[in-house]
This record gives structure tokens, C-alpha cells and sequence, in this order.
């Protein structure tokens, strides 16, 4: 299973979903089916503005957890 931990990130940099949307050029919505890891598939061209604007890796961003059943499946 893919664990998106956006909210983590962007709770160390203290900035909103919707500052964040607006720096990389997505809506809030489609940011959040990110971040709450409802999002089928990303970009590499909005991971790395994403990790631009978060001054992190998409390791950061994205884990993955080899023993975990997906809830939302």
C-alpha cells in the first residue's frame, strides 16, 4: 500500500492546502484527492513542484507499507 503524507509535510512547513494548491497551479480539490490518498496516479512534473514548494523528496511525500490492506478498495 502507497501512504501519501502530504498533510505531514505540509503541517512542518505550516502552509494550507489551498496556499499550496495555488504555489504548484492545482486546484484544492484535485490537491487533496492527493493527499488523502485517493488519487489513482500523479504526475512526476506535479510531485516535483510539489516538492519544490515543500523543500522535501517525494519520499517524503509518498511511503510505502508492504503489510497494510488499502481501506478505501
Amino acid at each position: 500500500m502507497i501512504v501519501v503524507n502530504l498533510d505531514v509535510m505540509m503541517a512542518k512547513r505550516k502552509i494550507s492546502l489551498t496556499e499550496l494548491a495555488d504555489r504548484v497551479g492545482l486546484t484544492p480539490a484535485n490537491l487533496s484527492i492527493f493527499k488523502t490518498g485517493k488519487a489513482r496516479a500523479v504526475r512526476f512534473s506535479t510531485l516535483e513542484r510539489i516538492c519544490r514548494e515543500l523543500d522535501c523528496q517525494p519520499s517524503d511525500l509518498l511511503e510505502y507499507r508492504p503489510d497494510e490492506v488499502p481501506q478505501n478498495v
